[in-house]
Protein backbone atom coordinates (compact mmCIF):
# COMPACT_ATOMS: atom_id res chain seq x y z
CA UNK A 1 0.00 0.00 0.00
CA UNK A 2 1.27 3.71 -0.79
CA UNK A 3 0.41 5.14 2.80
CA UNK A 4 -1.16 8.23 1.62
CA UNK A 5 -4.07 9.45 0.19
CA UNK A 6 -4.80 12.14 -2.23
CA UNK A 7 -8.28 14.18 -2.07
CA UNK A 8 -8.17 16.30 -5.26
CA UNK A 9 -9.93 19.60 -5.07
CA UNK A 10 -11.33 18.51 -1.31
CA UNK A 11 -12.50 22.49 -0.93
CA UNK A 12 -13.72 25.16 -3.45
CA UNK A 13 -12.25 27.89 -5.35
CA UNK A 14 -14.29 30.19 -3.16
CA UNK A 15 -12.94 28.57 0.06
CA UNK A 16 -9.75 28.22 -1.25
CA UNK A 17 -9.87 32.22 -1.87
CA UNK A 18 -11.60 32.91 2.07
CA UNK A 19 -8.03 30.47 3.32
CA UNK A 20 -5.65 32.61 1.23
CA UNK A 21 -6.54 35.92 2.64
CA UNK A 22 -6.75 34.69 6.12
CA UNK A 23 -3.20 33.22 5.87
CA UNK A 24 -1.77 36.28 4.44
CA UNK A 25 -3.52 38.47 7.29
CA UNK A 26 -2.15 36.09 9.66
CA UNK A 27 1.41 36.50 8.10
CA UNK A 28 0.98 40.45 8.28
CA UNK A 29 -0.42 40.49 12.22
CA UNK A 30 1.99 37.84 13.34
CA UNK A 31 5.52 39.40 11.59
CA UNK A 32 3.86 43.06 12.48
CA UNK A 33 4.25 41.61 16.40
CA UNK A 34 7.82 40.44 15.50
CA UNK A 35 9.09 43.82 13.96
CA UNK A 36 7.37 45.74 16.81
CA UNK A 37 9.92 43.12 19.40
CA UNK A 38 7.39 41.37 20.89
CA UNK A 39 9.15 37.67 20.52
CA UNK A 40 11.46 35.39 22.15
CA UNK A 41 14.48 33.78 19.89
CA UNK A 42 15.51 30.59 19.56
CA UNK A 43 18.09 29.11 17.57
CA UNK A 44 17.86 25.49 16.20
CA UNK A 45 21.67 23.55 16.00
CA UNK A 46 21.52 23.76 12.04
CA UNK A 47 21.20 27.67 12.49
CA UNK A 48 17.86 28.14 11.77
CA UNK A 49 16.19 31.26 13.30
CA UNK A 50 13.30 30.76 15.50
CA UNK A 51 11.01 33.89 17.00
CA UNK A 52 7.95 32.84 19.39
CA UNK A 53 4.89 35.55 18.81
CA UNK A 54 1.19 35.30 19.85
CA UNK A 55 1.32 32.15 20.86
CA UNK A 56 2.99 30.90 17.46
CA UNK A 57 6.66 29.80 16.29
CA UNK A 58 8.01 31.93 13.24
CA UNK A 59 10.76 29.81 11.25
CA UNK A 60 12.21 32.12 8.91
CA UNK A 61 13.65 31.03 5.44
CA UNK A 62 17.12 30.53 6.24
CA UNK A 63 19.09 32.00 3.09
CA UNK A 64 16.28 34.34 1.81
CA UNK A 65 17.52 38.33 1.92
CA UNK A 66 15.69 39.69 4.21
CA UNK A 67 13.40 38.19 6.93
CA UNK A 68 10.76 35.95 4.67
CA UNK A 69 8.42 33.53 6.69
CA UNK A 70 9.00 29.79 6.38
CA UNK A 71 6.08 28.57 8.24
CA UNK A 72 4.04 29.33 11.09
CA UNK A 73 3.33 26.99 14.15
CA UNK A 74 0.60 26.31 15.96
CA UNK A 75 -1.78 28.55 13.86
CA UNK A 76 -5.40 27.39 14.76
CA UNK A 77 -5.95 29.87 17.56
CA UNK A 78 -4.88 32.39 14.88
CA UNK A 79 -8.18 33.20 13.18
CA UNK A 80 -11.35 31.30 13.47
CA UNK A 81 -11.62 29.83 9.98
CA UNK A 82 -8.48 27.87 10.35
CA UNK A 83 -10.12 26.93 14.39
CA UNK A 84 -12.58 25.94 12.35
CA UNK A 85 -10.95 23.17 10.51
CA UNK A 86 -9.99 20.65 12.78
CA UNK A 87 -13.76 20.08 12.98
CA UNK A 88 -14.21 20.22 9.31
CA UNK A 89 -15.95 16.39 8.64
CA UNK A 90 -14.19 16.49 5.31
CA UNK A 91 -10.90 16.32 7.08
CA UNK A 92 -11.66 14.83 9.81
CA UNK A 93 -13.69 11.53 8.70
CA UNK A 94 -10.59 10.33 6.50
CA UNK A 95 -7.79 11.06 8.96
CA UNK A 96 -9.76 9.06 11.02
CA UNK A 97 -9.87 6.21 8.77
CA UNK A 98 -6.11 6.87 8.23
CA UNK A 99 -5.10 6.54 11.95
CA UNK A 100 -8.14 4.15 12.93
CA UNK A 101 -9.20 6.20 15.95
CA UNK A 102 -11.34 9.14 16.06
CA UNK A 103 -9.10 12.25 14.80
CA UNK A 104 -8.37 14.77 17.11
CA UNK A 105 -5.84 17.46 17.34
CA UNK A 106 -2.41 17.72 17.69
CA UNK A 107 -1.20 20.46 15.73
CA UNK A 108 -1.94 22.96 13.17
CA UNK A 109 0.80 24.29 10.83
CA UNK A 110 1.39 26.99 7.80
CA UNK A 111 3.84 26.33 5.44
CA UNK A 112 5.19 29.49 2.92
CA UNK A 113 7.39 28.29 0.09
CA UNK A 114 7.28 32.14 -1.24
CA UNK A 115 7.99 33.01 -4.89
CA UNK A 116 11.46 32.12 -5.99
CA UNK A 117 12.57 32.05 -2.38
CA UNK A 118 10.67 29.02 -0.44
CA UNK A 119 13.41 26.22 0.32
CA UNK A 120 14.02 23.41 -0.10
CA UNK A 121 13.47 20.40 2.91
CA UNK A 122 15.25 17.45 2.86
CA UNK A 123 14.40 13.78 3.36
CA UNK A 124 12.91 13.18 6.73
CA UNK A 125 10.09 11.74 8.70
CA UNK A 126 7.75 14.03 10.21
CA UNK A 127 7.95 11.36 13.37
CA UNK A 128 11.10 11.53 15.04
CA UNK A 129 10.11 15.11 16.74
CA UNK A 130 6.88 13.94 17.30
CA UNK A 131 8.15 11.08 18.80
CA UNK A 132 10.76 13.44 21.07
CA UNK A 133 7.82 14.99 21.92
CA UNK A 134 5.53 12.17 23.27
CA UNK A 135 6.92 8.86 23.06
CA UNK A 136 5.75 6.55 21.25
CA UNK A 137 1.90 8.25 20.66
CA UNK A 138 3.69 9.01 17.75
CA UNK A 139 2.89 6.18 15.66
CA UNK A 140 -0.67 7.65 16.19
CA UNK A 141 0.05 11.31 14.22
CA UNK A 142 -0.64 11.80 10.47
CA UNK A 143 -0.79 14.86 8.32
CA UNK A 144 -3.56 16.47 6.23
CA UNK A 145 -2.16 19.07 4.19
CA UNK A 146 -5.05 21.60 2.56
CA UNK A 147 -3.35 22.92 -0.87
CA UNK A 148 -4.05 26.70 -0.98
CA UNK A 149 -1.97 26.94 -4.41
CA UNK A 150 -1.44 24.64 -7.46
CA UNK A 151 1.45 22.23 -6.21
CA UNK A 152 3.69 21.77 -8.95
CA UNK A 153 7.19 19.69 -9.38
CA UNK A 154 8.29 23.59 -10.12
CA UNK A 155 7.32 24.80 -7.03
CA UNK A 156 8.10 22.26 -4.70
CA UNK A 157 5.42 19.72 -4.91
CA UNK A 158 6.04 17.52 -1.85
CA UNK A 159 7.90 14.13 -2.92
CA UNK A 160 6.92 11.01 -1.26
CA UNK A 161 8.27 6.79 -0.89
CA UNK A 162 5.32 5.20 -1.43
CA UNK A 163 5.20 2.65 1.25
CA UNK A 164 7.82 3.41 3.46
CA UNK A 165 5.69 4.30 6.44
CA UNK A 166 5.42 0.12 6.84
CA UNK A 167 9.03 0.16 7.10
CA UNK A 168 9.19 2.08 10.33
CA UNK A 169 11.45 4.73 11.42
CA UNK A 170 14.23 5.01 9.18
CA UNK A 171 17.91 5.53 9.88
CA UNK A 172 18.91 9.50 10.55
CA UNK A 173 21.64 11.51 8.86
CA UNK A 174 24.76 11.19 11.46
CA UNK A 175 25.41 14.75 9.35
CA UNK A 176 22.33 16.74 10.21
CA UNK A 177 22.55 18.79 13.49
CA UNK A 178 18.86 18.71 14.21
CA UNK A 179 19.10 14.68 14.63
CA UNK A 180 15.73 14.90 12.86
CA UNK A 181 16.54 14.45 8.99
CA UNK A 182 16.88 10.71 7.31
CA UNK A 183 20.04 9.69 6.05
CA UNK A 184 19.90 10.68 2.23
CA UNK A 185 21.87 7.47 1.48
CA UNK A 186 18.81 4.65 2.52
CA UNK A 187 16.37 6.25 0.39
CA UNK A 188 15.45 4.30 -2.88
CA UNK A 189 14.65 7.44 -4.99
CA UNK A 190 13.39 5.03 -7.59
CA UNK A 191 10.42 4.70 -5.65
CA UNK A 192 9.94 8.33 -5.27
CA UNK A 193 6.19 10.00 -6.35
CA UNK A 194 5.65 13.98 -6.49
CA UNK A 195 2.35 14.77 -5.54
CA UNK A 196 0.88 17.14 -8.01
CA UNK A 197 -2.34 18.54 -7.75
CA UNK A 198 -4.67 21.21 -7.63
CA UNK A 199 -5.25 24.19 -5.46
CA UNK A 200 -7.83 23.03 -2.82
CA UNK A 201 -6.49 19.28 -2.85
CA UNK A 202 -5.72 17.65 0.85
CA UNK A 203 -2.76 15.17 1.09
CA UNK A 204 -2.58 12.75 3.96
CA UNK A 205 -0.32 10.50 5.15
CA UNK A 206 1.36 9.29 8.67
CA UNK A 207 4.21 10.35 10.49
CA UNK A 208 6.54 7.61 9.10
CA UNK A 209 6.15 8.43 5.61
CA UNK A 210 9.63 9.11 4.37
CA UNK A 211 9.10 12.69 1.94
CA UNK A 212 10.36 16.01 1.08
CA UNK A 213 10.63 19.05 -0.56
CA UNK A 214 11.81 21.02 -3.66
CA UNK A 215 12.77 25.06 -3.67
CA UNK A 216 10.17 26.76 -5.15
CA UNK A 217 11.88 28.88 -8.16
CA UNK A 218 8.57 29.51 -9.90
CA UNK A 219 6.94 33.29 -9.61
CA UNK A 220 4.32 32.44 -7.23
CA UNK A 221 3.59 31.21 -3.85
CA UNK A 222 2.98 27.55 -3.00
CA UNK A 223 0.93 27.74 0.61
CA UNK A 224 0.06 25.10 2.63
CA UNK A 225 -2.05 24.62 6.11
CA UNK A 226 -1.14 21.69 7.56
CA UNK A 227 -3.22 19.62 10.26
CA UNK A 228 -1.65 17.08 12.25
CA UNK A 229 -4.10 14.59 13.90
CA UNK A 230 -3.68 12.18 16.64
CA UNK A 231 -6.57 9.85 18.62
CA UNK A 232 -8.59 12.28 20.42
CA UNK A 233 -8.27 13.51 23.74
CA UNK A 234 -4.57 12.99 23.63
CA UNK A 235 -2.19 15.85 24.89
CA UNK A 236 -1.63 18.58 22.15
CA UNK A 237 1.94 19.81 20.94
CA UNK A 238 1.54 22.63 23.01
CA UNK A 239 1.03 21.03 26.16
CA UNK A 240 4.44 18.74 25.34
CA UNK A 241 8.08 19.64 25.70
CA UNK A 242 10.72 17.90 22.74
CA UNK A 243 13.23 16.16 24.63
CA UNK A 244 16.01 15.31 22.07
CA UNK A 245 17.49 12.31 24.04
CA UNK A 246 14.49 10.09 23.27
CA UNK A 247 15.67 10.21 19.91
CA UNK A 248 18.57 7.43 21.02
CA UNK A 249 15.57 5.15 20.80
CA UNK A 250 15.49 5.41 17.15
CA UNK A 251 17.46 4.05 14.37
Amino acid sequence: MSGYVLLPELFTAAEVDRLRAVVEQVHVDVVSAAEAGETTVNIWPDGHRLETVHGTTIHWEPDAVGKTVRSLSPVAHLHPALEALWSEPRLVEPMSSLIGATAGRFVAKLNFKRAGVGSEFAWHQDFPYWYGCCGAAAYDIATAIVMLDDNTAANGAMTLIPGSPAEGPVRRDPQDPTGLLVDPTVVDETRAVTVEAPAGSVLMFPGLMVHRSAPNRTATDRRSLLYCFQPKDRPELSALQYNPERLADLP
